[in-house]
């Protein structure tokens, strides 16, 4: 009886073993570096002086609070979340409902779908200025040729417009993702639900909001989670096709952080910034946490 208590008792190490070069290797790469940039944040710390380093507290978020171009950043960079994530899932859902049809190409159509996505940001963002350069950009060429413009038009110039170049530009790389996540969801919804639904009367509008979208909820909350995190974190993008210009018609607050780091070598409030952006994602983070807890408790 004590010989199998004992047994009972007993925590087995093997699963910690396993686990622990991922941990380890989490905590070196991760963890580390993010502590690090949350006592940088803490700090004056400027890198060509940084023996003159002083704690300041909150000093830097106190600072942030009251920086006119980092609001300008919060707002463009909410904006460029919610047009850029939104319209890649729209485009994205389209495309996969549309790829889920039977047509003789569609083993093509879905193996092309993915060259957006799988192509660098660097070349994504210098072919898309060069179709929008004022002189030999393809994009004011087949506009005049068309007759919608009469004379090109500075695209990536103009504080009107350079924004949302920039997030057609995202959009147009990033909707393969949810492309791809919803088309192996799709699969997954049994057909016999669907030829019921059909039997039942229902139009293929009421089959996809009735049988279609729930199916796909779960899926579709993690695949949106995700965008949001990677858009919200990127920079490249905008940095290789404006560079955050004109003035600060595209800054965004990783942009804003990444510049005070690395241009003014400001790396304390550039810190400060990055921290501000982390806790942001957190709330989201946190909520679609709450969400999928609840969805598992029921």
């Amino acid at each position: 009886m004590s010989q199998h208590s004992s047994r009972r008792d007993t925590v087995p190490l093997t699963p910690y073993a396993f686990l622990a070069p991922a941990l380890i290797i989490t905590g070196l790469v991760v963890l580390v570096p993010a502590l690090r940039t949350f006592w940088m944040s803490l700090q004056d710390l400027i890198l060509y002086r940084p023996d003159a380093a002083r704690f300041i507290g909150l000093g830097n978020v106190i600072r942030a609070f009251g920086d006119e171009v980092f609001w300008i950043s919060l707002r463009q960079s909410l904006l460029w979340i919610v047009l850029s994530v939104g319209l890649q899932f729209l485009l994205g859902f389209a495309t996969a409902l549309l790829l889920n049809q039977s047509f003789w190409w569609r083993s093509a159509a879905r193996a092309l779908i993915v060259i957006p996505w799988a192509l660098p940001s660097v070349i994504i963002g210098l072919m898309w200025t060069w179709m929008y350069d004022f002189n030999l950009g393809v994009l004011n060429d087949m506009l005049m040729r068309l007759g919608l413009i009469a004379r090109p038009v500075a695209w990536l110039a103009d504080p009107d417009l350079a924004f949302y170049c920039v997030v057609l530009t995202l959009v147009w790389q990033g909707f393969p993702f949810f492309a791809v996540t919803i088309l192996a969801g799709l699969q997954s919804i049994p057909a016999d639900q669907l030829e019921a639904a059909e039997i039942d009367g229902a139009t293929r509008w009421q089959r996809l909001r009735h049988v279609t979208i729930p199916g796909l909820a779960d899926i579709i909350m993690t695949a949106l989670l995700l965008r949001i995190i990677w858009v919200a974190n990127s920079l490249d993008v905008i940095l290789l096709m404006t560079g955050g210009g004109p003035g600060y018609a595209t800054h965004t607050l990783p942009l804003y952080a990444f510049q005070k780091a690395y241009s003014a070598m400001e790396y304390g409030y550039g810190a400060a910034l990055a921290v501000i952006l982390t806790a942001l994602l957190m709330v989201v983070v946190m909520g679609y946490v709450r969400r999928s807890s609840r969805g598992i408790a029921t």
